[in-house]
């Protein structure tokens, strides 16, 4: 008789065991690596801290190298996941094994900040800022900058413009526009993630690096994603529109000038300049490898995707970043569960 009854028990240990071995299994940890974007990064940060909230299994790690690191660790396969704000051309498509989704997560303003002691609401006109970053503006009391600072102190001080040193997101969405307001600059810097700026720039490594430079730096001025400007207390300048209105960053007017913007079926837009509200934004995207390696990392994905885009969306105006409409969100959530394995 307790023969029989140790041999059910030890059977129902087993079953016990394995059941639990099971549980433990599925609640077992999925690191998932990314690499990419500064302009998004206090952004995703607090997606992998929230995400880890709702989703205990799944560990997220974003490093904030740039968008340039960001497509080659992409096409390389050395990150699970990168991130940028310049959308992958079809060139830089067509080396990763497999195929990537572009997967639009948020949008935001690029500010023009400045490092101007007793300066405040600079207006500088599209003339002026092109001719700032060609180098052809080169002190703050420039007759074309005080035409339009009527009573402003500005001093004879040379300009110090404060570029990125790495390949950046932030460079294409801030050259994207002055190239689209400007022949001159498009000729002589371009539309770019790496542009031609004049060797005399100071340059720093992503937006912290930029706004660091800003911050330290007397006369300077560089361009930034606009949650740096505020976290590192930078007076920001008033840019022109479409409309000829000058315009300060913010969420609202981030949100305006990105109203009409169309996604096609990749989800691919690279010209959101607008008449209406602040015009030097733009949107920034993860760069997912529909191939995995590992299925349970194909499986986090997904939830880490459908995550950000419903739930997660509503940490975007905590952050001063626009949000992705719901249409586009639903859409691209549908891409990521058919097109990931």
């Amino acid at each position: 008789m307790l023969s029989k009854n140790f041999g059910r028990l030890t059977t129902i240990a087993t079953v016990a065991v394995s059941v639990l071995g099971t549980q433990f299994a599925a609640l077992a940890d999925v690191t998932l690596s990314g690499a990419g974007a500064t302009f998004p990064q206090p952004l995703y940060e607090r997606y992998a801290r929230e995400i880890r909230k709702a989703h205990p299994e799944i560990k997220i790690n974003y490093q904030g190298i740039g968008s340039g690191g960001g497509v080659k660790q992409t096409i390389s396969g050395t990150v699970d996941f990168g991130a940028s704000d310049a959308a992958m051309t079809d060139a830089e498509i067509a080396k990763v094994k497999g195929g990537v989704l572009m997967i639009p997560t948020a949008g935001g303003a690029v500010a023009v900040s400045y490092n101007l002691p007793g300066v405040k609401n600079l207006k500088l006109s599209n003339t002026v800022l092109t001719s700032i970053f060609t180098g052809k503006i080169t002190t703050w009391n420039d007759p074309q900058i005080a035409k339009d600072n009527a009573g402003a102190s500005l001093p004879s001080s040379a300009i110090k413009p404060v570029v990125r040193a790495d390949g950046s997101g932030t460079s294409f969405i801030f050259t994207n526009q002055l190239s689209a307001v400007s022949p001159e600059f498009k000729s002589a810097v371009g539309a770019s993630k790496e542009p031609k700026w004049p060797s005399s720039f100071l340059k720093g490594k992503g937006n912290p690096g930029v706004a660091g430079l800003v911050k330290q730096t007397p006369g300077s001025i560089g361009y930034m994603e606009y949650e740096f400007a505020l976290k590192n207390g930078l007076s920001s300048a008033l840019v022109q529109n479409g409309s000829g209105k000058y315009v300060a960053p913010s969420l609202k007017a981030a949100n305006q000038a990105l109203a009409d913007i169309q996604f096609p079926e990749n989800f691919r837009a690279f010209d959101v300049n607008s008449a209406q509200g602040y015009p030097i934004v733009g949107m920034t995207w993860l760069l997912i490898p529909k191939s995995q390696k590992n299925p349970e990392k194909a499986k986090a994905i997904k939830t880490m995707v459908k995550w950000m885009l419903t739930s997660g969306q509503q940490f975007n105006d905590d952050l001063n970043y626009t949000s992705v409409p719901s249409s586009v969100a639903q859409r691209a959530i549908e891409a990521v569960e058919t097109g990931v394995k």
